[in-house]
């Protein structure tokens, strides 16, 4: 018998098992740089820091890490807004009449203005690849300025607490490089939209309210809100992207309106702040928590 009969594998069952071959080879390297990562980044530090001649058992990274933090002087931290003084801020805003923007940003909006001041725009692509989709391509530096105008302007500003590279590894850069002194604006977390929800302040803040509803979401929104005794005056509807802003605010200043919800991603940020400065009235950047009150999820 030759030995093609003694090893009968086709060429698809040859490439089959390369490619098999292959990929565990790639997560076995993906885990060894993952382990030797999450040593270097914390017991590597621990290990650097430590007096000579010495070890320390029994004490963890994260038990460390508490106990410095507990030793940190209050000056050193930055509070941020809870959910209920946020609604409270909102509320007094619509009962006296007065303007306020409450915007938040994400990755989206801080890798735009990151992008040729704080990193190289070929760095932000690759870390962005979605900013097309919001309608952002790159170098857009109009929009990055735009945007930092928004962040001077704005009244709430939501915040990341994440300190990944995306998030506060940006936001402070950012902060820095536009003269902002983070300690003297009024921050919360830009998750506060899902937490006025979840600790049951939305509805009550909207209820007996005139709303108006912008973005792409905003006929299921108004479907969502509608049965709570909440007024919907109009809808804003398509936003194709930052460039719409100037006339989506030249719309919304055609109805009577108590409030704006704005779900319209990284334009939310400048029409928030434009509904406040121009049209004097409060404007709430609604992200994605429209989807979710949709869907009924």
């Amino acid at each position: 018998m030759d030995s093609e009969a003694e090893n009968p594998l086709s060429e698809g069952e040859e490439q089959e098992d390369s490619a098999g071959a292959l990929e565990s080879s790639l997560r076995d390297a993906y885990e060894a740089g993952y382990r030797e990562g999450y040593f270097e980044g914390g017991e590597g530090i621990v290990t650097r820091l430590l007096p000579p001649n010495m070890i320390m058992p029994g004490v963890t990274v994260e038990g460390l890490i508490a106990s410095g933090i507990r030793q940190l002087s209050t000056e050193a931290m930055i509070p941020l807004l809870p959910p209920s003084e946020v609604a409270r801020a909102l509320r007094e805003a619509m009962d006296n009449r007065l303007h306020l923007s409450v915007i938040r940003l994400g990755d989206g909006e801080l890798l735009t203005l990151a992008h040729d001041t704080i990193l190289p725009v070929e760095e932000v692509r690759k870390r962005g690849p979605f900013l097309p989709y919001s309608g952002v391509e790159l170098p857009a530096h109009s929009i990055r300025e735009a945007l930092a105008d928004a962040l001077r302007k704005a009244d709430i500003i939501g915040v990341p607490q994440s300190r990944h590279p995306s998030f506060q590894g940006l936001l402070l850069p950012v902060f820095r490089h536009y003269g902002l002194d983070p300690a003297s604006l009024r921050l919360t977390s830009s998750t506060v939209n899902y937490a006025l929800e979840e600790e049951g302040l939305l509805l009550p803040l909207l209820q007996g309210r005139k709303v108006l509803i912008v973005g792409n979401r905003a006929e299921g929104l108004a479907q969502a809100l509608q049965p709570h005794d909440i007024e919907i005056s109009g809808l804003v509807t398509p936003v194709r992207g930052v460039y719409d802003t100037e006339s989506v605010v030249r719309a919304a200043s055609g109805y009577a309106f108590d409030i704006a919800l704005v779900a319209a991603g990284i334009a939310a940020v400048l029409i928030c702040t434009e509904i406040a400065s121009l049209l004097g009235k409060p404007a709430f950047d609604f992200g994605h928590l429209a989807n979710k009150l949709e869907s009924g999820a």
